[in-house]
């Protein structure tokens, strides 16, 4: 034994070694509680930061909406009386945001926002020789709106091209159609225009729904769809912190007077899903910790009373309250110590291995692996604090024995 090495790790290293069954039964404890601590956490922030992709990224963090049409009861001009008390909601029409340049070139230079688009969304209908398909056509300008929204991702042929006649659809709209990349299409609004477009590029979403309906075309294109030359039904923002698109959104339709809906107020359920998730995810670390917490400090009790006689001698021959507390506390930190580091171990390789044999139908993962560093850190933090907490009982019992009576057993 190094001389040099102080008194209470000599004493409490002696003592792990000398009950080394009960050693490996705690330490297996502890590395398996770890070890679900680190593959639970890690999978949860896999699947959270998989699905807050595939959100973020088909979708505009905030957008801005022209306010809903509204019909105003009719007054008497001599009498002041309502006309017509019960008034019906009218019908709302597609509208442009009013003055939307002047808005997008404010919102521009806002720290928080880091893109500002215009779009243009109407109903369409697609024509392709018998075959005919009610659609969704956004206008967008490619350049920024592909920054929000990442179609290009998506495309699986063609290319994410959108020049005056080009249009992009979905794999479902193409089968419905019968037509495939670079076929002719006759979109017709609801005012009655109608445009010849190319297909340029074909994506798959991953929804059937939105691959059958969606379709994309550039800005100027839709505007002239839907007779609104000039205009723009929503104005699509990102900002650079998601979690507080709900703030800026509340200050930008304070500022603009534009109703402007956050991506957490539309996915109202999704968010809350997130949430579970995180709660769920911190109640199985409390419950693991508490296990393992009352798992080292059974086996430090039976110790305490073990070695009542060896803790008679060490206080007889000098050894304080202190120290005899420190050798204690030092075991359960230990125990803790060396099964985090296994568990953590076990839990990081149990988890690669899992997502590289967990796979979906065609062979892709199902989530991307995140792993990060911090998390076993604090594992083996949260574990090796666990220990010493645990400890603190059997420490006190153990400081406090009469050295005579401990002696005679």
């Amino acid at each position: 034994m190094n001389p040099w090495a102080p008194f209470e790790w000599i004493t409490a290293i002696r003592f792990l070694k000398e009950g080394r069954m009960q050693t490996m039964f705690i330490v297996t404890a502890v590395s398996i509680g770890v070890a679900v601590i680190v593959f639970m956490s890690a999978m949860l922030a896999s699947l959270q930061a998989n699905f807050l992709k595939r959100v973020l990224t088909s979708q505009p963090h905030i957008q801005l909406v022209p306010p809903d049409e509204e019909a105003r009861p009719q007054r008497h001009a001599s009498a002041g009386q309502f006309v017509a008390p019960i008034i019906q909601r009218p019908v709302q029409r597609i509208r442009s945001i009013d003055q939307w340049q002047k808005i997008r070139a404010s919102l521009a230079d806002w720290p928080d926002i880091t893109n500002v688009t215009p779009t243009m969304s109407t109903s369409a209908l697609a024509v392709r020789g018998d075959a005919s398909r009610s659609i969704s056509l956004t206008g967008v300008d490619p350049d920024v709106y592909f920054r929000i929204v990442r179609i290009p991702d998506y495309i699986v042929a063609g290319q994410p091209r959108l020049l005056t006649d080009d249009i992009l659809i979905g794999t479902e709209l193409g089968k419905d159609l019968g037509v495939t990349l670079g076929d002719k299409i006759n979109v017709t609004g609801a005012s009655g225009a109608q445009r010849i477009l190319t297909i340029a590029g074909v994506f798959d979403l991953g929804n059937k729904g939105a691959n059958s309906r969606s379709t994309f075309v550039a800005l100027r294109t839709a505007q002239a769809i839907a007779n609104l030359v000039g205009g723009v039904t929503t104005i699509d923002v990102t900002v650079g912190d998601p979690y507080a698109a709900e703030t800026v959104a509340a200050a930008v339709q304070a500022s603009t007077g534009i109703e402007a809906d956050s991506w957490i107020k539309t996915n109202a359920q999704f968010f809350t899903a997130v949430s579970a998730q995180q709660t769920s995810n911190t109640l199985i670390r409390v419950f693991v910790a508490l296990s393992v917490a009352f798992g080292i400090a059974s086996v430090l009790v039976v110790s305490v009373i073990q070695r009542s006689k060896d803790i008679g001698i060490l206080r007889a021959m000098g050894g304080s309250q202190g120290q005899i507390l420190r050798v204690f506390l030092l075991q359960g930190g230990l125990l803790g110590f060396l099964g985090s580091i296994v568990g953590a171990t076990l839990g990081g390789v149990g988890l690669v291995v899992w997502h590289a044999v967990l796979r979906q139908a065609d062979g892709s993962e199902i989530f991307p692996l995140v792993l990060e560093p911090s998390l076993f850190a604090y594992a083996v933090l949260l574990a090796s604090i666990t220990g010493i907490g645990a400890a603190a009982v059997p420490a006190l019992r153990a400081a406090k024995l009469d050295p005579v009576e401990a002696i005679r057993g």
